[in-house]
């Protein structure tokens, strides 16, 4: 029989893996919509729906934190998971809400390939949850989010160098590279609050190895 440090209950971890399969299947959504495998308009909606869904286990993690005495893992650190997992949910909406109101004639590569590495991304936060509760190791996980985040910065940076290499544009270039720059604010706070969230439960794993 396995051997677990922690409780079976309350069932938090479950509820955390619960969070990352909605914030995986909208962070597919998306890269759907930015790869032209599905219709913008509806695939929206998929986001939209699937970050309602993520409220509502955000609040549950919540309520059931504020009315449990003793917790499987500190209670900062719960509450730190549950806010960084939102808060990527809630920046994924953010993107294809701007990508769907702003119509886009193509989308770039950069944001293409950020976005790519930011479904990888979620999919291995998801591999580092399932170690929460046994001693095991994440540190591969960590190496493999951290390559994919400095891939991201250098995709940004040249993004944007690539929206402002225009000595004289028109208004409609100017109103293009403003709608990509918020574009790519919001995929680049995606991107770091993914790591940030990496870094959280790396430093749970090792607190309670």
């Amino acid at each position: 029989m396995s051997f677990s440090l922690f409780p079976k209950t309350p069932k938090f971890f479950e509820s955390f893996r619960e969070q990352n399969r909605i914030i995986a299947e909208a962070a597919t959504t998306l890269s759907d919509i930015v790869h032209g495998n599905a219709s913008c308009e509806d695939s929206c909606h998929v986001i939209n729906r699937l970050e309602s869904d993520g409220d509502a286990v955000n609040r549950a993690i919540s309520n059931q934190l504020s009315t449990t005495f003793i917790t499987p893992i500190d209670r900062e650190d719960i509450h730190d998971i549950n806010s960084n997992q939102e808060m990527i949910l809630n920046h994924i909406q953010a993107i294809s809400s701007r990508i769907g109101v702003y119509e886009f004639g193509q989308i770039r590569f950069a944001a293409k390939r950020m976005i790519s590495n930011l479904k990888a991304m979620v999919n291995e936060i998801g591999v580092m949850l399932s170690q929460l509760g046994g001693k095991k190791e994440v540190g591969q996980s960590i190496k493999q989010i951290k390559d994919l985040k400095n891939e991201c910065e250098m995709l940004l940076l040249s993004g944007l160098a690539e929206l402002y290499d225009n000595p004289n544009p028109d208004n409609i270039a100017i109103l293009e590279a403003l709608k990509w720059t918020h574009v790519y604010d919001r995929i680049d706070k995606a991107i770091m609050r993914t790591w940030g969230l990496a870094k959280v439960i790396e430093g749970i794993v090792l607190k309670n190895a």
